[in-house]
């Protein structure tokens, strides 16, 4: 944390639940030298990974559901998400969490992993910076149902979804979730998957 113009002052636990949630107030130095004290939350859940795995020859894509309260609090009626493959860091680096998740999630044991870019997906309240990735995947790297890790509680259904059609679902809304699309745009835009 570098920048001259803001100071924390002072930084409160509001929740350590489930992720912690912090109240910060700051000084912040304006442009025209007056300084302003201001207070913000900010939801601290670590940092994340997602991976899009592609498939060139069958022209699919793996894709993932499961139910994600915040979504069914805010009017998603069956609270049910289409995702990308997708999990916390948990201290591993992007990559090797990346590999775990997608073999717990998915069922799949890749190897050959690319990281694409990396965002901050909600800055106005989590801290979270989540990296993107892309990967090949074919038939003879599944070595489980997948279905995500008992111990976190984790219901996924694992989806083979043809290219084409996880595009026209972005466009019907069956799919919403930012990453996902972000991914799925991606792989158009790059041509990962031609013909």
């Amino acid at each position: 944390m570098n920048n001259k113009n803001i100071k924390i002052i002072d930084t409160e636990i509001l929740s350590d639940n489930w992720y912690t949630l912090n109240k910060i107030t700051f000084e912040h130095l304006k442009d025209e030298g007056t300084k302003e004290v201001l207070s913000r939350e900010a939801y601290d859940r670590g940092n994340g990974a997602n991976i899009l795995l592609y498939n060139n020859a069958t022209k699919s894509v793996i894709l993932t559901r499961q139910f994600r309260l915040p979504t069914y609090i805010n009017g998603n009626e069956s609270g049910m998400l289409i995702e990308t493959c997708a999990g916390l860091l948990d201290k591993d680096n992007p990559e090797t969490a990346i590999k775990r998740e997608t073999e717990e999630e998915t069922g799949y044991k890749i190897k050959d992993v690319k990281k694409v870019f990396e965002a901050y997906m909600s800055p106005g309240s989590v801290t979270e910076i989540l990296y993107f990735f892309v990967a090949e995947y074919s038939k003879d790297m599944k070595v489980s149902d997948g279905g995500g890790h008992h111990d976190e509680q984790e219901n996924i259904e694992v989806l083979e979804i043809s290219f084409h059609n996880a595009l026209a679902m972005i466009a019907s809304g069956e799919i919403k979730d930012g990453k996902t699309i972000m991914l799925l745009q991606y792989a158009q835009l790059n041509n990962l998957i031609t013909g």
